[in-house]
This record gives C-alpha cells, structure tokens and sequence, in this order.
C-alpha cells in the first residue's frame, strides 16, 4: 500500500505547474537559477547555510522539538518535551531551510539526515494521516490549548491547520530540492485527511493561525489536484464575520479594507489570498488585498519595513500608531510581509511591491538575525535604551526557525518574468539562467550595492532574440521612501541614465521599471547607477512617535545610532539638525564591512534643580540598522531628534541616577527605574519600564545602593499597568526599608502609601540617612506588577 500511495504521488507531482489554467500573470524565475555571488547577501547565505542551520538543528534537538515526534512514533517515553502547541513547525522550518540550503550546494550528509528526520515524522503520523504530536503523545497531563477532540480548538490556540501549513510548505521544498517524495507522501497524507474532515456540512472551523492555505495552494501546484485549492479557499471563505479582529475573522475575508490584530497571521492570510485569487481569479479577493496593502504601506508600516506596532496580541495598531520604544515589528511578521509584497507584484506587476519588500528585506528583516547567525531578534524595534538585545533561542522559536528557512531563498526575489518580459526587481551580483518565449538567456548582474548604486547587466542569448527588459528604478532614487505619504524625504529626485554597450539608451517607464524592448545580442551589456546619497526621511505629521525626528537612509539601508559609537556610550540624548551635513564612508573592518555615516551633532543632559538643559557638540556616528546588537547590547535610535523637545536628555546626577539597581528577578528593563524618563499615562510602553510578569500574588523587591551615603525622607512611583489587556496592575501595597548596619528597617512613614494609576504615588516618611533603599511590592492576586520610574528624595 505505501509503495502504491508513493507511485501516485510521483504521478501527481510530475504534473507539477502545468496542471493548473491559472496562476500568478507574472512568475518568480526560481532561486536554483540565480546563483548570488555579491558580497552582502552570500556571506550571509553561508553563514546560514554552515552555522544557523547546524546550530538550529541542535537546538531543536536540546529544546525537545524532535524528541516530541519520537515520543510520538511510540520510540520514547510518552510525554511532551517542549512547551507550545506549535513547536512542530520549528522541525517542519528547519528542514524547508535545510532543503532550499541544498539546492544552493549539494551537501550529502545534511541530505541523509533529513531522510532519517523524516522517517522520525512519518512514524509519528497516525494511520489517517494526522499528524499532531501534542495529541498523538497523549501525556499524563494534556496542553490546555490542545482541546478535547481533533479541530475544536483550532480556532483558538491548537495550531493543527499552522501545523499543516508548514508541513506542506516545508514537503513543497523538500521535493523540489530532492525530487524525493517521502515528506511529500507524508503531507499529501495529511492534508487528504484535511480534504476529508473540512468542508461546507463538515467540520466548518477556520485556522486561528493562518499558513496552511499557502501550503495547500503549493500542493496544488504540485499535484494539480484541485480539492487542495478548494479547501484553501474553504478555510478563507469561512472566517467571519462573528470572530475577533485578533485573527483577522471580525468580518468575512472580502469584506475587510484595513490590516487589523496578529500581524503575523495576517500578512500570512494576505499571501493566501492573493494564491488563490491568482489560481481562481476570484477578483473580490484582489479588491480586499489591495485595500489592506494602502492601509499598511499609508498608516502601520514602520520605515524598517516592519509591521505590528504592539506586543498587545502582537498585533497593528491604530492608524499612524507607530512607537519606536515598544515597536513589536516581529521578525516573523518582516518575513510575511515579503511574502507578501512579493504576490503583488506577481499580480500587478508594480514596482512599488518590491520597493516595499526590498526595504523590508534589507532592514527588518535582516535585523532578526545577527552577523553570527546564532543570535536572534524576535521583535525589532527602532529604539533602546539598552533592554533590547539578541537571544540564541526563544521558547517560542518561531522567528528564529523562520530566518533560516527564508535567507536560502532570497536569490528567487531577484527576477520574474512573463513570456518575453523579465523583470529586474533586485539588485546583487549574480549569474543567472532563464528561459522566456523567445529562448534562453544568461545574465551576469555585477554590483555592490547596497553600498553603491552602479550596476552592471550582461546579457547573453542564445540567440538573438526579441524581449522587454524591466529595471526597477527604487523609489528612494524618485524620492519616495514608500509608496503614499506616510514618509517624505528633503532629497530631490534623480535621474538614472542607461547605457548599452557604453552608450546612452532611451527607454519608458511603467509601473516603476525602465522598460528597454529591443532584440538583444550575445555580450550586450547595460550599465547604470543609482544616485545614492544619505537622505533624511521624515514621518508623517500623524505619527506623533516622530515628531521632531527624522531618519537616515542610504540606497535600501536605514540607519540607527548605536551607544558604542557615540559619545557616553548614549544616544537618546543626541539632537541633530536637520541641514547638518551627512558624511559616507565605507568600513570594510566593521560590522563585516558597512557604510558609516557621520555628523555633527549635540549631546544634552539635565541639570539637578534646574529645567535648563546643558548642551555640547559631538560627532554623530550611524550604522544599519541591521546590523546593531552585534557588539552588544546599548542605547540605539532610528528617528533621530532635531529639536532639543524630541531629545530625552542624559539624566541629572540625581540619588537614584548614581545608584546601583537590583531586583528579585533579573532583568535588563531594571534600567527603566532611574532613566528619568516621563511616562504619558501607566501604561505607556513607548518609554522603558521595569515589570516583574508573569509573576503573581508575590512579594517582590527593587533596590537602589546610593553612590555614597545620604538623608532621604520621601519616595516617589509611577506604576506600569496595562490594563486590561496585559498583564500588569498597580501593587496590592508598597512599602519602603532603608539599610542599616546590613539589616533592611521599615522607613517611618508619616503619609500614607499612595496606589494609583497614571500619577507618581508619594509616600512621606521620617528622614534617615543611609546607603540604600529597598522598594517592596505585593503583587496582586490575579497580576504582576511593574514601574516606570522610582524618584528618591
């Protein structure tokens, strides 16, 4: 029976593309045949290839993800060895990332690996094709997401369809890089089972966590199968209209306009619209998509590319609620929206699709993973004060699985085509091989960009041949950092001129792309250079985060200041105006070779019982904003004050400023208590702030150890609360102890402990003279607690 089942499934698969009547008018040309060789992505691409891959491998093993499948086939002790419903799809990315890593080069022992892998997974799967270890195992003691029965949960918190999704994609890779079928066989298994459980008088439940409609829409194209398409568009036609916006089912697919809840799954359900729009042409569901993209691209998209303002569900938020402190812009959900962007463009044929992926790429997505490949981002934000800093693993390993899978694949966003138009959509150096209607050609992309923008294109037909060559001119060089009017630049537009054989050529433009149609010739060439220049980018007025701000862009690159490079190792209190001069120089030392740019600038600090503010000049350095985090953690900032109202000054030398800070847990955010930072309300989270969750219903402690002795007889506290949605309430009761003689003494108060939100709570007490003081918190019942900011006077 099983070597029936894989007959059939070599029959199907050799269908492969032309099963289909409809598809994407416009075609990726595969990553297998652009072979990068420029030195800013194959570094990177290598780095992957010979340590994330490895090392993720090893942590999956460490963290119990394959010994979850093994307890599963029966071949260990029947328990879960790991925490979340989900952590399936860490194995089923790694081996996607680890199959596209093949194609790129051939590595025999990683290749007889994933063969023993999956044999592990099929094992695990039971006889109807589910495959789901968190129920399969049946511990002593079930997950609280998982549900009583198959599906029922699915909605909410069980992940089986996320599962599957990622299954499917990960056997879509494998197949294509080995043209073996033993983890395709596995997912055809599975998602017939799907085929048979769902469905219009059948189990009728939408996916909470959107992918497995892409991975349905790539088994289709494998096997032309049409039942896997109409369950992919099953499993979007059902979502709402009665659900939660936290998953994008508060209205039904066709009827939603704006990007609203999980980022993540909703940049995911976008991709899945657009395949099956493009492989049905259902046109209500281009018209949803392309009124959710204005939203994005003209109110909740971070200039990094990033999307998902809150930690709140990880979610969008309001229109123009872009905070750059708090800014969750996950690494995963970078990932999505290049996905994404990317199926646009393969239906409109725009360039502003791939300005939008191109900034995404080079900025938020390339932040979540640092130059040693071990290291790892799961929100990116745009600014710190040194609490944010690079993890080698999460318990929620999502981001970290998904960067490794994805990097292998970026040569394929370098070109499309159809029939005889090719399309130029990304630029490093690179030999490719391509076959349009009017024969095969060879094109040889010379460049080093991003660090400048010339460029060099050989092309070589077999034959002479008639084709349209498109070049997408960016829209940084139109001065258009993004599409629409959520940023703006000073920079004026420039001019790009095109070379054939070192002379002048006339093109058109459409759509963004210098369009050249001619009958090309073996050994043409084109050259051509964009215009780079530093450029400050400013927010729309609406984005109240960056006012008063600007940031820095070179070519695709955004910058941020780093501490490390700037004076007092801070930058927070760094003001810039906005016609200083900005100076470029390449760093082949630094950062595995960067562009620098400095300026000059001024640092501000607080005085003590003065609202003058003191200023002095500095020289300004800025890097990437990719690359920051990698020579530790420190103060960093994207949107970089020009106004001294924007800046928050260095602290004034104040008691708690020059004392040294503990908790009972540790915690980098224990730098929150004494920044000086004022918060709106308690709970601003565009500022740092200390918090103790997920503890509850405990006594908790912060300390400060004075710099030398003082007299002190009252204490001030602003409470971090996020209510009602997060975790955190004002305490149950404070209290304050000073040391004396190594013992913590309660201070005599002689005014009441306040509690209360969104105001600093005083207390008063009689004077003592001290070392330090210990701040204790009972926490409420149900809550932690945190703070913003303590004063001690």
């Amino acid at each position: 029976m099983k070597q029936l089942f894989l007959i059939a499934a070599v029959t199907l698969s050799s269908l492969s593309l032309y099963a289909q009547q409809k598809d994407y008018p416009i075609q990726p040309v595969p990553f297998t045949q652009v072979a990068v060789n420029d030195n800013f992505w194959k570094p990177k691409m290598k780095i992957n290839a010979e340590i994330t891959i490895p090392y993720i491998l090893q942590m999956c093993r460490q963290h119990g993800r394959i010994n979850n499948f093994l307890a599963a086939a029966g071949k260990r002790e029947n328990k879960l060895c790991s925490d979340f419903t989900f952590d399936d799809t860490d194995v089923y990315k790694w081996i996607e990332g680890a199959s596209y890593a093949l194609q790129v080069e051939p590595n025999p022992r990683l290749a007889l690996y994933l063969d023993s892998l999956i044999d592990i997974i099929a094992a695990a799967q039971e006889p109807d094709g589910y495959l789901y270890t968190f129920r399969t195992i049946k511990p002593l003691v079930q997950h609280e997401w998982v549900g009583e029965k198959r599906w029922i949960n699915d909605s909410v918190l069980s992940h089986e369809l996320y599962n599957a999704g990622h299954l499917f994609e990960a056997a879509f890779a494998h197949y294509n890089a080995t043209g073996k079928t033993n983890l395709l066989n596995i997912a055809l298994k599975n998602a017939d089972l799907l085929c048979n459980d769902f469905g219009y008088g059948k189990v009728e439940i939408y996916p909470g966590h959107q992918i497995v409609e892409i991975g349905l829409a790539k088994l289709y194209r494998i096997t032309g199968n049409k039942k896997y398409l109409d369950l992919a568009k099953f499993f979007l036609d059902i979502r709402g209209p009665k659900g939660e916006s936290y998953n994008q089912a508060n209205k039904k697919v066709v009827d939603q306009t704006e990007a609203v809840g999980h980022a993540v799954r909703a940049a995911y359900m976008y991709s899945g619209m657009a395949d099956v729009a493009a492989l049905t042409g259902d046109s209500s569901y281009l018209k949803a998509i392309d009124a959710i993209w204005e939203d994005v691209v003209t109110k909740k998209l971070y200039i990094t590319g990033g999307i998902g303002a809150t930690n709140a569900g990880e979610a969008f938020g309001e229109a123009y609620e872009l905070p750059n402190m708090s800014a969750y812009a996950e690494t995963c959900a970078a990932i999505a929206n290049v996905y994404w962007n990317n199926r646009m463009f393969l239906l409109h044929g725009d360039a502003k699709y791939i300005d939008v992926l191109e900034r995404t790429l080079y900025n938020g997505l390339l932040s979540g993973m640092a130059l040693d490949g071990t290291h790892f981002f799961y929100p990116n934000p745009l600014a710190s004060v040194g609490q944010h800093d690079r993890s080698p693993w999460f318990s929620c390993a999502c981001c970290i699985s998904n960067m490794t899978r994805f990097l292998p694949s970026v040569p394929g966003y370098v070109f499309a085509q159809n029939k005889n138009d090719l399309f130029v959509n990304l630029f490093m150096s690179n030999s490719s091989t391509i076959q349009l209607t009017s024969g095969k050609i060879q094109v040889t992309e010379t460049t080093n960009y991003p660090w400048n923008g010339k460029v060099a294109l050989q092309i070589n037909p077999e034959n002479s041949s008639a084709f349209a060559l498109h070049i997408r001119i960016p829209g940084w060089v139109n001065a258009n950092p993004v599409p629409g009017k959520l940023y703006t630049t000073n920079a004026q537009k420039q001019a790009v001129i095109i070379y054939l054989n070192g002379k002048p050529i006339t093109y058109s433009i459409e759509k963004g792309y210098a369009v050249i149609n001619r009958t090309w010739k073996k050994a043409d060439k084109l050259t051509f250079e964009f215009p780079m220049q530093a450029q400050r980018i400013f927010a729309n007025e609406n984005v109240k985060a960056d006012i008063g701000r600007f940031a820095i862009q070179y070519g695709p690159v955004m910058y941020c200041l780093e501490g490390m490079d700037n004076k007092d190792s801070m930058v927070q209190n760094i003001v810039v105006e906005k016609n200083a001069p900005l100076q470029v120089s390449y760093k082949a030392n630094m950062l595995n070779g960067i562009n620098v740019i400095t300026m000059q600038g001024q640092g501000t600090k607080r005085q003590l019982n003065s609202n003058t503010l003191i200023s002095s000049k500095q020289n300004i350095t800025a890097i990437p904003y990719y690359a920051w985090d990698n020579r530790g953690p420190g103060e960093m900032e994207v949107w970089i004050p020009y106004t001294q109202a924007a800046a928050r000054p260095k602290p004034a030398p104040t008691i708690a400023y020059t004392s040294k800070v503990t908790a009972s847990i540790k915690s980098r955010s224990i730098l929150a208590l004494n920044d000086q930072f004022e918060p709106a309300d308690s709970k601003d989270q565009s500022i740092p702030y200390f918090h103790w969750w997920p503890k509850q219903n405990t006594i908790e402690w912060v300390a400060y150890d004075f710099d030398t002795t003082h007299t002190v007889s009252s204490c001030k506290v602003y409470w971090y609360d996020d209510g009602p949605w997060g975790g955190c309430r004002i305490p149950a009761a404070w209290k304050i102890y000073y040391k004396s003689n190594g013992e913590w003494i309660p201070v005599t108060n002689t005014s009441s402990y306040e509690i209360a939100k969104d105001a600093y709570n005083s207390v008063q007490f009689k004077p003592v003279t001290t070392t330090a003081l210990k701040l204790e918190v009972q926490l409420p019942v149900d809550n932690a607690t945190g703070i913003h900011e303590w004063i001690v006077e």
